[in-house]
């Protein structure tokens, strides 16, 4: 059994799921701001509901960014706590490669770039691909892999489709398709850390990071030079 959760996507939302990927209890409360207050009582109720404790629980899987500040924070924070209070691996999970397994869930893609909004002029970015059913960030050609931040207005170097909020925000190419209204939830988020623990197996609380991509965000426009 696997617990997810997601803070970034300005919702809370919850999912246990079974070994072969089904939800026994998948739960999401849109808005962020009750995030903080929201996020262990949802995960009691899941519990609850699928009938197990967090002893039953073989990993714990998090949205771990890039994306909102304060939702990376929440559900890292809450991921550590369970992980040393119970003894239980993490897994964390891009919230770009959550968009990119969306889009090929629901529009049966299986190429794109993702894109989320990032506010101060730029979008997190990243281009995927689909590999045994689960979508796999493309490597560069000195092998990272291609999440980073895009400015407003900036084109892909494919015309393939782009996902995610972000979308609207870059120079398309002539008949580039987008989707905006991509949202992906625990589920699959869930179902993205199942397929990385079983090749990878988690983390420990210490090791459970997040990843911000834009590491001066607490600055003022000002003092990034962008004013």
């Amino acid at each position: 059994m696997f617990l997810a959760m997601d803070t970034v996507f300005d919702q809370c939302s919850i999912a246990i799921l079974d070994a072969s990927g089904q939800a026994l209890s998948s739960h999401t409360e849109t808005g962020k701001r009750q995030q903080t207050q929201q996020i262990l009582p949802m995960i009691d109720a899941a519990l609850s509901e699928a009938q197990l404790k967090l002893a039953d629980i073989q990993a714990l899987i998090f949205n771990r960014g890039p994306g909102a500040f304060s939702g990376i924070r929440i559900n890292t924070a809450v991921v550590q706590a369970l992980s040393v209070a119970h003894d239980i691996p993490c897994v964390g999970v891009s919230s770009l490669q959550a968009i990119a397994q969306a889009a090929y869930q629901q529009q049966s893609l299986s190429s794109v770039y993702s894109a989320l909004d990032a506010r101060m002029q730029q979008v997190y970015f990243g281009q995927y691909a689909l590999i045994d059913n689960i979508m796999q960030a493309v490597n560069q050609d000195n092998g990272e892999d291609t999440e980073q931040l895009l400015d407003y207005d900036s084109q892909t170097v494919l015309n393939i489709p782009i996902v995610g909020n972000g979308a609207g925000l870059l120079t398309l190419h002539d008949g580039q398709i987008i989707h905006a209204d991509i949202h992906p939830d625990a589920t699959v988020i869930g179902q993205l850390g199942m397929a990385q623990f079983m090749v990878n197996g988690g983390t420990e609380a210490a090791q459970a990071l997040p990843k911000y991509l834009r590491n001066q965000a607490w600055k003022t426009l000002k003092e990034q030079g962008k004013a």
